[in-house]
């Protein structure tokens, strides 16, 4: 059985730029390893999600994503900025 290449899709959102989430890189294979070990050295949160991977990864770069993903977007972003409240409050 063939090993499945790995992907993964980064998403920005300014509410003064854009009306929903965009998508900002996207890639497989070696690609989508390099996005997410510049995501961890940056401290960026990832949320390792297949399903919503593939669906993201079939918009094109700064591509707001559909209202369809509205919902389970915002779940991540919700799940992104309470990280990130978590560490500036021990720091």
């Amino acid at each position: 059985m063939k090993k499945e290449e790995k992907k993964a899709v980064a998403l920005t959102y300014h509410p003064s730029e854009h009306t929903a989430p965009v998508v900002v890189a996207k890639g497989q294979g070696y690609v989508a390893e390099n996005l997410i070990a510049i995501a961890k050295e940056n401290g960026i949160p990832i949320q390792e999600d297949p399903s919503l991977v593939q669906l993201l990864s079939e918009l094109e770069i700064n591509e707001a994503i559909p209202e369809e993903l509205y919902q389970i977007v915002a779940e991540l972003f919700a799940f992104v900025y309470r990280i990130e409240r978590r560490l500036t409050e021990t720091t």
